[in-house]
Parts: C-alpha cells; structure tokens; sequence
C-alpha cells in the first residue's frame, strides 16, 4: 500500500470519526491527529501533494491510484464540490483539524453541523481544495506552485484553468511517444474534468482555451476540441455515456501527430510533398496507437482516422471503397475545423467567429454534414450572445462599482 494510498485511508477514518462526536471533543483531536500523522509520512517522499477525486476515481499528482478504484469516498467528495485537493509542506495540525471540520460541514455529516463555527480571518492556507479546472483570480498564482488562495481556499467558478489537464494530455502524448500503450483512465479522467468545468454553471459553458505557445498547440487543441465535441453532443441530445465518450474521441483525434517531426508541425510555410505526406499520415497513426492501447476503443479510433475525411469523399486519407463515417467523426470534424480556424497558426492568423461560421455554412453537404454542421453553428451562435450579454453586463457594473 502506497503512502498516498494510507493517507486517504486515513483522511477518510478520521472524517467518520469526527462525525461520530461534537466539536470540541477530544476524540475529534485524536482522529485528526492520526491522519495528520500519515500527511506527515506523505510529505517526506512528496513536499507537495495534489489529489484529485471525478466519480470514483483518484488521481495522485498525474496518476491513478488503481488501489483505490471505485472508493467510495472519492464520489461524496466530488459531488459536494471537492474534487481537487493540495497540500503545501507548511501545514500543520491545527490547519488540518480546521480543514477536517470544514469537509466534513460539506458532506453534510451530522456532527459537523451540531455547532455553529467561528469565522476565521482570511489568510493564505497551505491547503486548498475546490473543483477541478476552476479557480477564482486570487489563486490563480498557486499554479507557479506559489503560495495562492486565502480564507478557506475554495476555488471559484468564474475564471477556467485547465493547467493540470493539459499538463496530464502533454504527459499521455510523452507516454505514447517513449513507446508505452495510452493511458486510458487518464483520458478519461481529463474528459470527466472539462466535462465538470463545462457544467459549473446554470447554463452549460463551453471554456475554450487560448494558445499561448504554439509549443502547446497540439495539447491546448486537443482540449478545445474535447470541450466543442461534448457541448455538440449534448446539443443533440446525446446520452451522458455517449457524451463522455465523444470527447475522449475528440480529446485523442489528432494523437497521431505525435509521430510528426516538430519542424513540420511548426514550418511557418507551405509543406512541400514530403512535408505533406508525413502531416497527412497522422490519423492513421493515431488509429493505430489508440487501438493498440485497447481494442475496446475501436470508435476513438475511427474518429483518430477519419476526422479529416469530407462527406463528399475529399480530404485524407483517402480510402479504396466508399462508406461513411462514424456519426462522432463528423461531429469532431465540425469542431476540429472551428478551433483550427479560431487559433493564430505559423502560416496564418486566426479568423474571426463570423468568418469561421460562414465557411462552415458554406461548406455544408460538401464537407461538413447538415445534421452536424448546422446545430453546430447555432450552438456557437447561442454561446457568442451570451458572451456578448456577459460582458455586456460586466462593462454597466464597473461604474457601480467605483
């Protein structure tokens, strides 16, 4: 049993515990006490520690902690919205008391509520806990692994962070590269956090990421696509599953690239015929890495192969007998084009939306497929007002607030 596995062992002891006794009794202290111990154990071989709890599962830094498969404990966690947990070396006792005090007041667990509790200055805390790809402006510093959040360290809706889940894509595609099969659950676990951040509101968001170096491209891509593919789905009326899957087949569409060489990826021209080949091979590739990480994946691979592939036969790679694509082929195709198109590239700038949404329209029954492209463009028409009224409303509430 790993340290970080009897630590949540521990931590989850000492929350039933303490559920069992008023605040302020010493049995409480002592089952803190306990667990805090087994952070103490932890924090030797790890000076800081990230937890992360989607559905039942647990992810230590950047990966899975299979012990701990279905746990219980991880799926009360996350629902009542503490889905990432972050521990710096500075802790101590008493903040890790207060910090029990406070979970187990989320969990709604009987003993937690039975005492009103005192409320405490803000100051920065070594512990932070909050939802996954989510954090409010104060913290957004924690990310330079700096010393971020103040009060209880819960982290806000309102500005989208998606930082460990592209630093978890980059770690999948250096994973394939060096020759090891995909990891799955770490895909998967990614797609359950857009899928949360895209969710954390009354209306369903669709928190697109903004390329910073085109060194990210691939991964910041990859990500955008995921988030596009699962609000389209969900749009059409899809099943939560089918949702779900659909963006793990948009978040590994273009993992084939990783076979690329970086110079042709990042060539500011024209590719020459050799340069072309190598690109134009790539979902193939992807194909073929996806299923030799697991066969139970076959639609992620048709997606990783037909993606570029137009409803009129044209694009790559091209094919000796005709048939159609896979339903979640067309749709990541739609949302592969508007990202590509959205997004500064070494050849070309960005397009503006109006200019995107018109060649998709334009290219309706050609390229993209009417059932697709069209709720497609509506949806992102629908999103691009509420942007607008958002900010709208930002701008008439800044001299109310001077």
């Amino acid at each position: 049993m790993t340290d970080a596995h009897q630590f949540l062992i521990s931590f989850a002891q000492a929350l039933a515990r303490m559920s069992l006794y008023a605040e302020g009794h010493p049995a409480r202290a002592a089952a803190a006490e306990v667990s805090f111990r087994r952070l103490r154990t932890l924090q030797q071989a790890d000076p800081r520690q990230s937890f992360s709890f989607v559905g039942r599962e647990v992810i230590y830094g950047q990966h899975a902690l299979r012990e701990l498969q279905d746990w219980d404990w991880a799926e009360h966690l996350s629902a009542a919205g503490v889905q990432r947990l972050e521990f710096d070396a500075e802790v101590g006792p008493e903040e890790y008391r207060e910090f029990l005090a406070e979970i187990l007041g989320r969990l709604g667990l009987h003993a937690a509520a039975a005492a009103p509790r005192m409320a405490r200055p803000a100051r920065p805390t070594p512990i932070r806990f909050g939802a996954i790809g989510v954090r409010d402006a104060a913290s957004e510093s924690s990310i330079d692994g700096e010393e971020g959040t103040a009060g209880s360290g819960r982290w806000d809706s309102r500005i989208v962070d998606f930082s460990e889940e592209a630093e978890a894509v980059q770690w999948m595609h250096e994973a394939v590269t060096s020759g090891q099969r995909l990891p799955w659950s770490e895909a998967e676990l990614v797609v359950a956090s857009l899928s949360t951040a895209m969710h954390n509101e009354r209306e369903v968001l669709l928190p697109l990421l903004t390329l910073k170096d085109f060194d990210q491209y691939t991964t910041t891509h990859s990500i955008n696509v995921s988030v596009l593919a699962m609000g389209l789905a969900e749009a059409l009326g899809l099943s939560a599953r089918e949702v779900r899957a659909y963006g793990v087949a948009g978040l590994l569409h273009d993992l084939g690239k990783v076979r690329v060489p970086v110079d042709v990826l990042r060539k500011p021209g024209a590719l020459n015929e050799h340069e072309r080949r190598l690109l134009n091979q790539h979902p193939v590739d992807g194909a073929r890495l996806i299923l030799a990480g697991s066969r139970k994946h076959d639609m992620c691979a048709a997606v990783a192969f037909e993606h570029h592939i137009m409803i009129d036969g044209g694009g790559y790679p091209q094919r000796h007998t005709r048939r159609d694509c896979h339903h979640a082929s067309l749709l990541v195709h739609a949302c592969d084009v508007f990202d590509a198109l959205r997004t500064h590239r070494p050849y070309r700038v960005a397009w503006g939306m109006a200019s995107i949404l018109a060649y998709i329209e334009r290219r309706v029954g050609a390229e993209f497929h009417p059932d697709v492209a069209v709720p497609f463009v509506r949806m992102l028409r629908t999103w691009e007002m509420r942007q607008a009224a958002a900010s709208a409303l930002e701008e008439e509430a800044v001299p109310a607030a001077l």
